[in-house]
Order: C-alpha cells, then sequence, then structure tokens
C-alpha cells in the first residue's frame, strides 16, 4: 500500500490500482485485510467492493483468470495470426480481433473454441464478451459465439407453431 494505491505483484505479473481513501489495508504475516472505519452504508458497500478487487489482483497476478468461448455453426472457425486472432463468422468477410495488452488468445481450431487469459478480471471479461458481441448466439438453431458454460433456450420454428392438417 501506498497512500490509497494498492499494488499486487506475482509470477504472472505486477498490477496496481487507486482504492477508495474510507478502506484501510492492512498486511501482516501474508494476509491482507480490509478494514472499513464505520458501518455505514456507503462504507459497507465499498467494503465488499474493496476487499473483492484486492482479492481478484492477488488472485490475477499469482495464476491469471481466462474465459472459454465456443464457435458453433457451419463455416464458422478462428484462427490465430500471432497474437491476434482471425474469425470467420458468416459474414462475407473475416473478422480480425486484436489482442490488447496483457491479453493472449488460445485457439483450438479442431472444437472451435477459444480461450482469453490475462491477469486481469475485468480486462478478460470484457475482451471475451467483446468477441461474443461480434455474432451472438441465436435462439433457433443455436448458431454464433457463445461462452463455455452458457446455455442458449432453443425456440420452436413456425412450422411447430400452427401446424394444421
Amino acid at each position: 500500500m501506498d497512500g490509497t494505491l494498492f499494488r499486487a505483484k506475482g509470477p504472472k505479473g505486477a498490477m496496481e490500482r487507486n482504492l477508495h481513501p474510507n478502506m484501510k489495508i492492512e498486511i501482516d504475516s501474508g494476509e491482507i485485510r480490509v478494514v472499513r472505519p464505520n458501518d455505514e452504508r456507503q462504507n459497507r458497500a465499498l467494503h465488499g467492493l474493496t476487499r473483492t478487487l484486492v482479492s481478484n489482483m492477488v488472485h490475477g497476478v499469482t495464476e491469471g483468470f481466462s474465459k472459454q468461448l465456443n464457435i458453433v455453426g457451419v463455416g464458422y472457425r478462428v484462427e490465430l495470426k500471432g497474437k491476434d486472432m482471425v474469425l470467420q463468422l458468416g459474414f462475407s468477410h473475416p473478422v480480425p480481433v486484436k489482442a490488447p495488452q496483457g491479453i493472449e488468445f488460445e485457439v483450438d481450431q479442431k472444437k472451435n473454441t477459444i480461450i482469453v487469459k490475462g491477469m486481469d478480471k475485468e480486462k478478460v471479461g470484457q475482451v471475451a464478451a467483446d468477441i461474443r458481441s461480434l455474432r451472438p448466439p441465436e435462439p433457433y438453431k443455436g448458431k454464433g459465439v457463445m461462452y463455455a458454460d452458457e446455455r442458449i433456450i432453443r425456440k420452436a420454428g413456425k412450422a411447430a407453431i400452427g401446424a394444421k392438417s
């Protein structure tokens, strides 16, 4: 801690973040404790937020974070070009995706999966969400880019709805 600036270093790298001045960070014998000055509503909310931010920073610099995306659809595929990716998502053109600083992509072309890795949880989640937004899964055939743990609720097509004999 340096005033309101919290720094974390680990095998994956180093991160720093300004925390709210009301929250006090105590570091003793390898344990980090977040202390709030009183039980006011704002301080209780900041307490949980600060604790989670510090925890995510420590986890990020030691182990890192990852999100897995699956690409489903005929002709939909992904390939890695250096650190960047090129996606074929049924458009008339390929869609390039540049890797932001601190983010790595892993691609399995046989399974059409992308793994977004990094030490900043917010950035990993945002990059994964940006990739998903290129072609969100649609409810009729389930085609698109989706998270690995996402479940798409399928809709019946119009042939299944008012079929008369």
